[in-house]
């Protein structure tokens, strides 16, 4: 009887721990959408029905790198070798935007399989370990290809995330997944300021080594896609493209005089003032976008 009622009591013990213990994590079906949100606490999923972004087209200015970066991701999407890739330079140049275009063209083309984009937030770097190891788990991902994409990108002297970040880049002893690669936005080319790289020159016990740990990091992507500040030109052939797009027609003369000044008053000429000025313009004229 003792040992029945000890059998009952174990059972009866191990039945609460199990309760008590946290719940596993489904594994993804990343057959509900072509792009997800990555978030922590708990690990999970979530997808995008409707992803934000500018048609390929509108993206001026840029040509350059736009062929590189959607040469790249053509390849990766169609499963043959690519690299990861570091969009850094001045804001508003379209960074995040040509990512999120690419993605979006291929998609819609239909011509190969839909890569999926899975945005991880700069904050959740040190989590990209789990994240592979759920994509992993049960060969959740083995059918598809997988953009990760992580914007605006950095790191300061106290953050130690960027280890994280070294291991996936290269994979390991494993090696980075063959379906896996990895997209990245800052406005810093080393990701990490330049106060703090000469900081750690004048107050590390070696010097070299320890600056060379931090900025070897962006050495890990093999695509590094500057983006410039542009010209006069460029920031008009941006404005020209989205009336062209909207359908606005107003006169161009008039529109140059407005979005010149409205640029000088901004203190900068980018896409991003290029699309806040036609916003401003459209409503106006109380034209919808």
């Amino acid at each position: 009887m003792t040992r029945n009622n000890d059998t009952i009591s174990l059972k009866r013990i191990a039945d609460a721990l199990e309760r008590l213990a946290p719940a596993k994590n489904p594994l993804p079906d990343l057959h509900l959408a072509n792009a997800f949100v990555w978030n922590i606490a708990p690990d999970r999923l979530t997808p995008v029905s409707t992803v934000n972004y500018v048609d390929l087209d509108l993206l001026q200015g840029i040509d350059h790198v736009r062929a590189i970066l959607e040469r790249n991701s053509r390849q990766f999407a169609a499963g043959f070798p690519a690299n990861n890739a570091l969009l850094w330079g001045a804001r508003g140049m379209g960074k995040s935007s040509l990512v999120k275009a690419v993605h979006a063209r291929i998609c819609q083309e239909g011509t190969i399989a839909p890569p999926i984009l899975i945005e991880i937030h700069r904050e959740d770097i040190c989590s990209l370990p789990r994240l592979l190891a759920l994509l992993a788990a049960g060969n959740a991902a083995a059918d598809r290809r997988i953009m990760l994409f992580c914007d605006d990108l950095s790191f300061d002297g106290t953050d130690n995330s960027y280890k994280s970040l070294k291991a996936v880049l290269e994979g390991g002893i494993e090696g980075r997944p063959e379906n896996i690669i990895f997209y990245a936005t800052s406005n810093r080319r080393h990701l990490m300021p330049r106060d703090m790289i000469e900081n750690e020159r004048s107050t590390a016990i070696n010097p070299a080594e320890s600056v060379e740990e931090k900025v070897s990091l962006s050495d890990r992507f093999g695509l590094w896609l500057g983006f410039h500040s542009c010209s006069q030109d460029d920031y008009l052939s941006i404005v020209y493209g989205y009336m062209d797009h909207f359908g606005l027609d107003l006169d161009r003369e008039d529109v140059r005089s407005q979005a010149l000044e409205w640029s000088r008053t901004r203190g900068a000429r980018s896409g991003r003032v290029a699309w806040q000025f036609i916003q401003d313009l459209a409503g106006r004229h109380k034209i919808n976008l």
